[in-house]
């Protein structure tokens, strides 16, 4: 009902499951509640975990500010690249844009990195086009 109604008033689909925690097993199994607290009204956690089940991210928002769902899709999508291609995403990194290539670890692979047509700022920094 939840979904239909954000639906219907907002236009929006909610492409992801969404659980309902009345037991607060799931917030307590995951540390999103606070100590002493008798209820999930005050969790305002969001975490993401991957298909193996382990937590890759944890997002805290006070009670008074709406959270970002453009924020946490990018994050999943860096996560993902992250994971397929053993690369780092850039702060605001969307599919397409360039990523991080992991820095050398000897002396003769970092001398070899500044020939090999990525685009560094020095030796230890640089990105390339997936």
């Amino acid at each position: 009902a939840w979904e239909r109604n954000i639906k219907e008033k907002f236009g929006v689909e909610i492409g992801f499951p969404i659980i309902a925690d009345l037991s607060m097993q799931v917030a307590k199994a995951y540390g999103m509640i606070q100590p002493g607290a008798s209820d999930t009204s005050a969790v305002r956690a969001t975490f993401i975990i991957d298909p193996n089940g382990v937590l890759r991210a944890m997002v805290y928002y006070p009670m008074s500010n709406g959270r970002s769902i453009d924020e946490f899709v990018r994050l999943v999508k860096a996560l993902q690249t992250s994971d397929e291609h053993g690369v780092a995403t850039p702060e605001g990194w969307q599919p397409g844009d360039k990523v991080i290539v992991p820095p050398p670890a000897t002396a003769e692979q970092a001398e070899a990195r500044m020939a090999e047509g990525y685009e560094c700022s020095d030796w230890y920094f640089c990105k390339k086009a997936l």
